[in-house]
């Protein structure tokens, strides 16, 4: 196999000379249980080897991922969510509803020196992303107004609004969340291309902008910028054989466990970690 075959996206590679290097995983769409997984992995990960990685993904089938704090039975409140498959996340916020987007998953070692400050990797990823658009003849921007306060929050992320979160107009296109050990740090968010016939009220890049966002060039301009906000080279590797299989035990032991889907108070502390 050759390197342009390993890596479809071989031509966003970047060479300069930089900081560090990061690793550059490009994976094929995958159940929502494998996806949670690969991104609790790359967290312990950065934190066993000190090194950085970057992840882009998507979803084999349109998946409802629950923040580590939100209810189950809290999905029943919308009933087009009833059918979906469904997963929860180790990070917190809002649900949301994995369609036509583009995932990512950013993991740094403690010693970086975004990973102390917890707005400044919301920042590093966020902000390229406006630049990115900005590239695209999209106009974005940062969300500046705080989070309301004295009523319940809509149950999807994407129908709450942060500080931080990158709009396109008034529509939030772009969110992210955090989970942070001993070590490392580690922050996965979507980025809305479409509308999901599911959740129609909720439009994607495609949307706005009038017309089809090639999402090639997207993440080509995006992670030009990216790595400019990191201070990195990317380093393409995909997930070995060997570690392929270790995501998959994490799957089995968790992430496609009801006890840690349905209730995770019920889990173990092996499992919140």
């Amino acid at each position: 196999m050759t390197s342009r075959e390993s890596n479809p996206h071989s031509s966003f590679i970047l060479h300069p000379s930089s900081f560090s290097a990061c690793r550059l995983i490009i994976d094929p769409p995958a159940p929502g249980a494998w996806n949670m997984a690969a991104d609790q992995w790359l967290l312990h990960q950065a934190a066993a080897s000190g090194a950085c990685s970057l992840r882009l993904y998507h979803w084999s089938e349109p998946t409802l991922s629950l923040g580590y704090f939100q209810r189950y039975g809290d999905r029943s409140q919308d009933p087009r969510l009833s059918g979906v498959a469904v997963v929860r996340r180790i990070s917190g916020g809002g649900a949301i509803l994995h369609d036509r987007e583009l995932t990512y998953c950013l993991a740094v070692p403690a010693a970086h020196p975004l990973s102390g400050r917890r707005q400044a990797l919301y920042q590093a990823a966020h902000g390229s992303i406006v630049e990115a658009l900005g590239e695209l003849e999209i106009a974005a921007s940062l969300c500046t107004e705080r989070p309301s306060v004295g009523g319940p929050e809509p149950f999807l992320c994407f129908q709450r609004r942060s500080r931080g979160d990158v709009l396109v107009g008034q529509a939030k296109v772009a969110g992210s969340a955090q989970r942070r050990i001993q070590g490392a740090v580690m922050q996965h968010g979507s980025l809305l291309l479409a509308r999901s016939a599911i959740v129609p009220e909720l439009p994607g890049l495609c949307d706005l902008a009038g017309s089809p966002v090639s999402e090639e060039r997207m993440i080509d301009h995006w992670l030009k910028k990216l790595a400019a906000a990191l201070r990195a080279t990317w380093r393409p590797e995909p997930l070995s054989d060997g570690e392929r299989s270790e995501v998959a035990s994490l799957v089995e032991a968790k992430y496609g466990s009801p006890r840690w889907t349905e209730d995770r108070r019920r889990a173990s502390r092996a499992d919140l970690l």
